[in-house]
């Protein structure tokens, strides 16, 4: 039986991956009244009289919220809140199995920037962190930094999460190769949210020399069809795009030509688009982060073939698997444990330090298990400690 069938076959026995469980038995009317009436009258006075207590009181700092809109969901696309929810349960399922972290999914049947902006805030009290989850680009970008003032951290998984753990991979890849990151040469297809916050990150690092596309091409300064974040790329990336009154220096083109003398590759776009051809056009022993799922740029095996010397895929079927379950319990957990009000730059690149240290690396196992205990714990004091600097 496929996997397919048999998930199928499982969410339709159980309704679902989650439910709630209380902490307090219900045996006896001593046990009502101190769940419910009489006795949490006193607890809503304590909270009135200072409303930090809700902390104390409630399960608020222990509690994300998982929300979507469905606009964007796994490679699926925009099928609505009804078909987001059990990819929604299933992030939630991660945050209790791997942080301890209870999780809520909300899915939203608006898809509108500030309907959802206002949505969050207002209900906001309850949670003590919100990972936003397969919001469209671009709409991600302003929804995330429009609740950015909520005093709580909210994170955009796709964008962050992604990010760190590709991170981790490239800072134990080039280790094993012997590259230093600012004479490495990267593309990174795709300039989705994806791409938007690898490309941050990685410049953020020290990584100097990056080139991104998107649909239509290499990004550049001047191109005259680019939005708000693909200008921000333009200003972080190509190189050899000496600002002058014609661009003339800029990289140009497709992907092959981008490729020409690359070390690394990081795809976050579509499946079958990077051929073994490209990849013998790049330096000597290069590295190819196919990540499109469930088809990537290039399959793993084909990638080996064309001279790749590690490669890394969004995929549990092969060695190397760059997925986001490596991150963000780790991140949320140390973002709740300090009450942080939002989760920084220096966050996030502590995470990747601290993911990449789990293990010694190798060619096939460039990042730890998923169920390696040592991750979240590591993490979350890494990102603890970075949000106290």
């Amino acid at each position: 039986m496929d996997i397919q069938k048999k998930s199928l076959e499982i969410h339709e026995k159980l309704k679902g991956k989650l439910e709630i469980k209380s902490k307090i038995p219900l045996k006896s009317i001593e046990d009502l009244s101190l769940a419910y009436t009489p006795g949490v009258a006193e607890v809503c006075r304590e909270i009135t009289k200072d409303k930090s207590l809700i902390y104390k009181y409630t399960f608020k700092e222990n509690t994300v919220a998982v929300i979507s809109d469905g606009s964007a969901v796994l490679g699926l696309g925009n099928i609505g809140p009804e078909a987001a929810l059990p990819v929604m349960e299933g992030k939630c399922v991660l945050f209790k199995e791997f942080a301890g972290i209870n999780a809520f999914p909300i899915c939203l049947s608006k898809q509108d920037i500030k309907t959802t902006i206002e949505t969050i805030k207002n209900i906001s009290v309850v949670f003590g962190g919100i990972n936003l989850e397969d919001f469209k680009a671009p709409e991600c970008f302003e929804i995330e930094e429009g609740l950015q003032n909520l005093g709580i951290p909210v994170m955009h998984d796709d964008q962050h999460g992604t990010a760190v753990v590709v991170l981790a991979a490239l800072i134990n890849s080039l280790k094993i190769r012997g590259l230093a990151k600012e004479k490495a040469k990267i593309v990174i297809n795709g300039a989705g949210a994806a791409g938007t916050a690898i490309t941050k990150i990685l410049f953020k690092y020290g990584f100097k020399n990056i080139a991104v596309l998107d649909s239509k091409g290499i990004i550049y300064r001047g191109r005259s069809d680019l939005i708000k974040e693909k200008e921000l790329i333009a200003e972080l990336t190509n190189l050899d795009c000496i600002i002058d009154t014609n661009f003339k220096s800029c990289l140009k083109g497709d992907l092959k030509n981008a490729l020409k003398n690359a070390d690394i590759f990081i795809g976050v776009s579509k499946g079958n688009l990077l051929t073994k051809e490209m990849i013998g056009s790049m330096n000597k022993n290069p590295i190819i982060f196919a990540l499109a799922n469930p088809n990537p740029e290039i399959m793993p095996d084909l990638a080996k073939e064309a001279g790749a010397f590690i490669v890394g895929t969004g995929r549990s079927d092969f060695p190397n698997q760059i997925n986001n379950v490596l991150a963000f319990p780790g991140i949320f957990r140390g973002a709740l444990d300090i009450k942080a009000k939002r989760i920084t730059d220096k966050m996030k690149i502590a995470a990747a330090e601290a993911l990449a240290s789990v293990i010694k690396p190798s060619v096939d196992k460039i990042l730890p298990s998923p169920f390696d205990k040592e991750i979240v714990p590591r993490i979350a004091d890494a990102v603890k400690e970075a949000y106290q600097e």
